[in-house]
């Protein structure tokens, strides 16, 4: 029996991306603005969303997020490609990884992760100039008739509190 593809849209996200793009002639260029690079230069704040920074990348929660506690694991070098990005930066991206699942479980207990990235603007990076890798706490039955139909999407806590009780956790 074939199944029939369907489409959910989520339009609030045509906002972000768009203020995202970035000149596509120069995919690697550190003269460019880059919101990603700009939040590195951020102290660890609610008001800049930084959670924690190592030594060659930094945690910030996703400011649209998907779901309460999505966060992006985000290294320093303003890179589009994974395979140019150093072993070292790779290797803490990885740790990171797991110590914001860590975190994550301890403060929010999901039911699962989606932990993932986009690489290029064919594959649906909205911000293709950067590397950058997504860690979304998911629960059973998180998704719901309002992205779909209402064009909203609720999110049951503003981010200053997800912001504080997730960096509680790395002082």
């Amino acid at each position: 029996m074939k199944s029939k593809l369907k489409q959910l849209w989520s339009p609030w996200r045509a906002t972000y991306v768009a203020s995202a793009k970035q000149p596509e002639d120069s995919p690697n260029s550190t003269n460019i603005s880059c919101f990603l690079c700009e939040s590195q230069k951020l102290a660890e704040n609610a008001e800049s969303l930084v959670i924690h920074k190592g030594e060659h990348n930094f945690i910030i929660l996703n400011k649209y997020p998907y779901s309460t506690g999505h966060l992006l694991v985000v290294p320093y070098e303003h890179e589009a490609n994974l395979l140019n990005l150093s072993k070292e930066s790779r290797t803490e991206s990885t740790d990171l990884i797991d110590l914001s699942i860590e975190k994550l479980i301890g403060e929010y207990n999901p039911n699962g992760f989606n932990v993932g990235m986009n690489l290029g603007k064919a594959a649906g990076a909205g911000v293709p100039n950067h590397i950058h890798i997504h860690v979304v706490p998911r629960w059973e039955g998180d998704t719901n008739f309002m992205p779909v139909t209402g064009e909203t999407k609720v999110q049951p806590e503003n981010l200053e509190t997800t912001y504080n009780r997730l960096r509680q956790h790395w002082i």
